[in-house]
């Protein structure tokens, strides 16, 4: 049995592998397209997506299925990227790379006073298209100011620009240990994983 991870991100794959502390496939690594229509409009929604399609793909195997949909969610800009964080600002033939998404998004809010924003993860636990478990968390912050304040070259996304006041530091700048131990997709794997000792001990 394999525990499969609905995304070719390859950050995503070691972070969330570091979480769980186990070893997981992503369909790249088996040369299985993957590409889903992520039309949902919550991240829950898509999570469900993308995992149920990543089981179709697999052939019905009893592999189980993990997938999630994350992205962040600025209070000034009405919880916009929100889903869309990943494609935030892109257009047809043209998809922005992380560190124009992050002063686009700066430059959005310019000199807004308002800067409190959450990342929000909704995680994916797939047995059958029908029996899955979805566990959605978040963490707390605030977008820093200006550009000079983009800090760090940990994590990826948004992390730069994405400060937490409690430790006086962006998301890039903490260690691997200290993100996964706080964050949005850190917290719901440690749910899932707890669910996923409890399913193998099923079997």
């Amino acid at each position: 049995m394999k525990i499969w991870f609905a995304t070719n991100n390859a950050h995503k794959k070691r972070e969330l592998e570091a979480i769980l502390g186990i070893q997981i496939c992503i369909p790249s690594e088996e040369n299985i397209p993957f590409n889903p229509e992520e039309t949902g409009t919550t991240f829950c929604e898509n999570a469900l997506i993308k995992a149920r399609e990543l089981k179709n793909l697999i052939g019905g195997k009893n592999d189980f299925v993990i997938a999630d949909d994350s992205g962040l969610c600025v209070d000034a800009l009405n919880g916009r990227p929100g889903v869309l964080s990943a494609r935030y600002g892109d257009t047809e033939g043209k998809k922005l790379t992380s560190a124009q998404k992050n002063l686009l998004l700066l430059d959005e809010l310019g000199d807004s006073q308002k800067r409190s924003a959450r990342f929000s993860c909704a995680m994916v636990l797939l047995v059958t298209n029908n029996r899955f478990t979805v566990v959605q968390e978040i963490i707390e912050g605030e977008i820093v100011k200006s550009r000079e304040m983009m800090r760090g070259e940990g994590g990826f996304g948004y992390d730069p620009i994405f400060y937490l006041p409690s430790y006086g530091r962006t998301f890039a700048e903490l260690s691997e240990d200290e993100k996964n131990g706080i964050s949005h997709r850190g917290k719901a794997g440690k749910i899932i994983s707890g669910i996923l000792t409890a399913k193998y001990a099923e079997l």
